[in-house]
């Protein structure tokens, strides 16, 4: 188990909630550089969204998945 700061948990589930509910691809509002209009996209959340749909990918995902093994994350 990882101790994270509630407040930067609370504001990744905010974001989360904020993508699931939008009308549009999130990839769209990157190319159309308008990801502040996601409530709860701020600087950090922004450069992971415009990193994700530029490769694919998220070191910082990568990065935490690395942390726990395979079977720790069911």
């Amino acid at each position: 188990k990882k101790k994270e700061n509630i407040f930067k948990i609370r504001a990744y589930e905010k974001i989360a909630r904020s993508i699931r509910e939008l009308k549009e691809p999130v990839a769209t509002m990157v190319k159309e550089n308008r990801i502040n209009e996601i409530p709860g996209a701020g600087e950090a959340i922004t450069k992971k969204l415009q990193e994700m749909t530029a490769t694919g990918k998220l070191q910082f995902y990568e990065k935490l998945k690395s942390e726990f093994p395979p079977e720790s994350r069911t």
